[in-house]
């Protein structure tokens, strides 16, 4: 009895009462247990992992207890970490809370039963291991309560028994277990007795592309100030068999086991989705995406096709007759005059354009140039390249470059890049809805060019044409009203009537699109001005940014203009 006394007495200041049940306590306290100098160590360092249990503590009670009995014995230590670490530091933080109510709620249990009432001294009582699981079930904790009285130290068999007491079957650290009743510091520490396999999750499948999915469109000037238009690499040319991309198989999951020996499933990874797309397959055991023909490479709509590249060897002339094809086309030779060239992809010229018409759905590249004699005409929907532009309309809806543009007709969307070679524009009208670039505006002699900033150049160029296309029917019907009449004169008055009407519905139907794209535009984009840069301009040139006009008298040499409170200014 003196003994318990002189115990409660100590920590309670004389109260020889049965102790009340510890609470879980809100938050780490820096721990501060008790005679700190009867084991030689001092207090740990808090940790994300590490429990922190106030002085009162039911389990620092057992542990003055046993100071008292054996006269020894390392402070309580109450950590879970181990190596390889077992838990993440925010795991470790979510734990915690779960650790300190199962601690709290044993250590009341076993100080209840050693500081029983009435009795004169603390009762025999044998070293109890206890098992804590985490959460997630991949780990178990080992804590030992030391021996009371007379009872037997910890064995092996006791902590078995409370493996099994657990259900803990898995994963056992057998070295441990075997050496946990021999060690100096196994009672009031924490011992990772048992860890689990996690589960692998499998991997997702992916795609290694060997062409590129977007084509970057760029223009290279070599040392000597030219561009060689035969490289510009527009075309991704495969061959059949050829392998367009890889498909990365996915990874199926590897199931992992917890402590209790319960399988925990694991997701599989997720196939790739090939894409898949016209003119390709996949090869027999599905690991690439090959192409079926020879042809031209085009990522479109998620998916890579294949478009056939129509290959003329020579000229396009009375050999080969017009052309019109659904992919690329690519002509060795030249467009000889009065032959057309259609395709719904690209248009690649080796030679010259003559009085031809060139129209694209892609790009138009003409590495020598064009010779237009007034007739030849040059449309694409994207971006149109030359060597240079004689004599010809041009139509882009995106940018244009060339080295020399003579007396031409330009219209485009984006910009106009004249500053390889001569960069020289003379005579014509160039039309661009951004910048106008160039080395050299018109000539000595004063030859009127004119260049047009803002607004919708293209759309310019389309009414246009229907303005054209409706005088021309027009003048023919009136031509054939004056003739006699006939069956034939009957039903061409017909044909031409309907075909006028379906003209002037078209420009009226253009004209309400391009007005709702106005009202639409809030920053009404299409009524702002370019802007011209350039290196020497002769007198002659006529600049017009929206409703401003400016003709230069003299040679302006590095300058930019632009459009600034309704009035041109060159900077």
């Amino acid at each position: 009895m003196a003994l318990k006394d002189s115990f409660l007495s100590r920590l309670f200041g004389g109260s020889a009462e049965k102790p009340e049940t510890e609470q879980p306590v809100e938050g780490p306290l820096a721990e501060q247990p008790l005679e700190p100098e009867r084991t030689g160590a001092a207090p740990a360092a808090a940790g994300p992992a590490r429990l922190d249990l106030p002085p009162e503590h039911a389990l620092h009670r057992l542990w003055s207890l046993r100071l008292d009995e054996a006269g020894f014995g390392p402070a309580p230590k109450l950590c879970l970490s181990a190596q390889p670490e077992p838990l993440t530091p925010e795991e470790a933080e979510r734990e915690l809370p779960r650790l300190r109510l199962a601690v709290t709620t044993s250590a009341n249990q076993r100080i209840a039963q050693a500081l029983p009432k009435g009795e004169e001294e603390p009762p025999a009582m044998d070293a109890l291991p206890t098992v804590f699981i985490t959460r997630n079930q991949l780990t178990a904790w080992l804590l030992v309560y030391p021996p009371v009285g007379a009872g037997r130290e910890l064995d092996t068999q006791m902590i078995r028994r409370a493996l099994d007491g657990a259900r803990v079957s898995f994963g056992i650290d057998e070295e441990l277990l075997g050496s946990l009743p021999e060690q100096r510091d196994r009672y009031f520490r924490l011992f990772l007795i048992a860890r689990g396999t996690p589960p692998i999750h499998g991997r997702d499948g992916g795609i290694i592309d060997r062409f590129r999915r977007e084509i970057v469109r760029e223009i290279v000037v070599d040392e000597f100030d030219q561009v060689d238009y035969t490289s510009l690499n527009l075309v991704q040319n495969v061959e059949e068999g050829e392998t367009i991309c890889e498909i990365v198989p996915s990874l199926a999951g590897t199931p992992g086991t917890t402590v209790l020996g319960q399988a925990i499933p694991a997701k599989d990874g997720r196939p790739a989705s090939a894409p898949k797309g016209r003119n390709t397959e996949l090869n027999e055991d599905g690991s690439a995406l090959v192409a079926t023909r020879a042809g031209h490479v085009e990522f479109i709509s998620r998916c890579f096709q294949v478009k056939p590249v129509l290959e003329i060897g020579g000229d396009v002339d009375f050999s080969t007759g017009n052309i019109n094809f659904l992919g690329d086309v690519h002509i060795q030779g030249d467009v000889t005059s009065g032959f057309s060239v259609r395709a719904m992809g690209n248009v690649t010229v080796d030679g010259l354009v003559e009085a031809a018409s060139v129209e694209a759905g892609g790009d138009v590249v003409v590495a020598k140039g064009v010779v237009g004699n007034s007739q030849a005409v040059l449309m694409a929907q994207r971006g149109i390249f030359a060597k240079y532009l004689e004599n010809c309309s041009v139509y882009a809806r995106e940018n244009l470059q060339a080295d020399c543009i003579i007396n031409c007709d330009v219209y485009s969307d984006g910009t106009v890049q004249v500053r390889s070679g001569r960069g020289t524009i003379l005579g014509g009208r160039i039309r661009a809805a951004q910048e106008v670039s160039a080395s050299v505006v018109g000539s000595r002699s004063e030859r009127q060019t004119t260049i047009d900033l803002g607004g919708m150049p293209c759309a310019d160029f389309e009414r246009e044409n229907l303005l054209r296309e409706i005088r021309d029917l027009t003048e023919s019907l009136e031509q054939t009203e004056q003739q006699p009449d006939s069956p034939a004169r009957t039903s061409r008055l017909s044909t031409l009537r309907m075909k006028c009407s379906v003209a002037k519905l078209k420009l009226d139907q253009f004209d309400k699109d391009i007005e709702l794209l106005r009202q639409a535009d809030r920053n009404d984009r299409f009524q702002e001005g370019g802007r011209l840069s350039c290196g020497l301009a002769y007198p002659g040139t006529v600049l017009n940014i929206g409703e401003a006009s400016l003709r230069l008298e003299y040679e302006t040499r590095q300058f930019s203009a632009a459009l600034v409170d309704g009035e041109i200014y060159l900077i």
